[in-house]
C-alpha cells in the first residue's frame, strides 16, 4: 500500500477548477498550504474504509483545489499544445484532469497504519516567485519518503504547481510524457476521454 502511495506523489497529477461548497482558506505560507492539506488527507485516511470511495472524494475535493492549482497544472502537463486548443477543450480538460486527480487520491489513500507527514517550516527559493518545501511522508515502518512541492503565490495564497519525490521525479514530468503520445495521435478530446476513462476505474477500484 506505502508502495502504491510513494508512486502516487511522483505520478499523480495531484488535481474541477472550482468545486461546489470548498471553503476558501488563505494559506499565509508556503508549509501552511501543506500542513492543511496533509490534514486533510490523514483526517480522511483514518476513515477511510467507513467513508467509502465516494465519501473520500467528497472530503478531498475541497482540500485539494484549493492546494494545488489544478489549471496551471493542467496547462503545464499539456505543455506546447496547450494555446492552439479551443477554450472549450481547455476548459473540459482542466475538468477532466481534476476530477482524475482527486479520484486517484481517494482511490489509493483508503486506510491508515500510523503514518505521518512532516512539513519544514522554511521554504527555499526557486527561479521566479516559486519555493520549494520539503516534506517527508513517514511510513508505518519508520522509513521516510521524501516529498518536495513546488509552490508558486496566487492572490495571497500559495498554490502547490508540481510535486517532486526524492526530490528529482517531477509529478507534471511524468504526465507530460504519459500523456504527450494521446493528445498527438488522438487531440484534445481524446485525452479527455481517456481521463475520464481513468476516473471512472478508479471509482469502481479498478485503477
Amino acid at each position: 500500500m506505502m508502495e502504491r502511495r510513494s508512486f502516487l506523489f511522483a505520478a499523480v497529477a495531484a488535481l474541477t477548477v472550482a468545486w461546489h461548497g470548498a471553503e476558501s482558506r488563505a494559506a499565509t505560507t508556503p508549509a501552511a498550504t501543506l500542513n492543511s492539506f496533509y490534514d486533510t488527507l490523514l483526517a480522511v485516511m483514518k476513515d477511510g474504509p467507513k467513508l467509502g470511495f465516494v465519501g473520500r472524494r467528497q472530503k478531498l475535493a475541497p482540500a485539494i483545489t484549493q492546494a494545488f492549482d489544478l489549471s496551471l497544472m493542467t496547462r503545464l502537463v499539456v505543455g506546447l499544445p496547450w494555446p492552439s486548443l479551443t477554450a472549450e477543450d481547455q476548459k473540459q480538460l482542466v475538468s477532466a484532469f481534476a476530477e482524475f486527480s482527486i479520484a486517484t487520491y481517494a482511490n489509493q489513500f483508503d486506510d491508515f497504519s500510523g503514518e505521518k507527514f512532516e512539513v519544514d517550516p522554511k521554504a527555499a527559493p526557486a527561479p521566479g516567485s516559486d519555493v520549494i518545501v520539503k516534506t517527508k511522508l513517514i511510513q508505518s515502518n519508520g522509513e521516510p519518503v521524501q516529498l518536495d512541492y513546488l509552490l508558486r503565490p496566487e492572490q495571497n495564497e500559495w498554490r502547490i504547481i508540481d510535486i517532486f519525490l526524492s526530490g528529482t521525479i517531477s509529478q507534471l514530468a511524468a504526465r507530460r510524457s504519459e500523456f504527450s503520445g494521446i493528445l498527438r495521435e488522438q487531440g484534445a478530446r481524446g485525452l479527455i476521454a481517456v481521463l475520464k476513462k481513468k476516473t471512472q476505474a478508479l471509482a469502481t477500484g479498478n485503477g
